[in-house]
């Protein structure tokens, strides 16, 4: 990375940004996830991934009794219709 002082001032600013290439997975690593039971199905068989309500992507491997329900995946399951899900 470089960096440059701003003319007139002992300020610098970075030059060189680069893109964040990180996955984005982030505390989503943490947490159950709610999915269709389906896809949760469908995925233990073939080995596709599914899709959770907050968005994450994954193949699920993990115990899910064993993390705290996702509180994106919680808030949008609650506010679906009875059944829905």
């Amino acid at each position: 990375m470089s960096t440059e002082v701003l003319p007139g001032s002992d300020t610098r600013q970075d030059t060189d940004i680069r893109p964040d290439l990180s996955p984005g997975d982030g505390d989503h690593e943490r947490f159950a996830h709610y999915v269709q039971k389906d896809k949760i199905v469908d995925s233990a068989v073939s080995g596709t991934p599914v899709v959770a309500l907050c968005g994450k992507v994954w193949v699920p491997s993990r115990d899910p009794k064993k993390f705290p329900v996702c509180p994106d995946c919680k808030r949008i399951y609650d506010s679906l219709p009875a059944g829905e899900l």
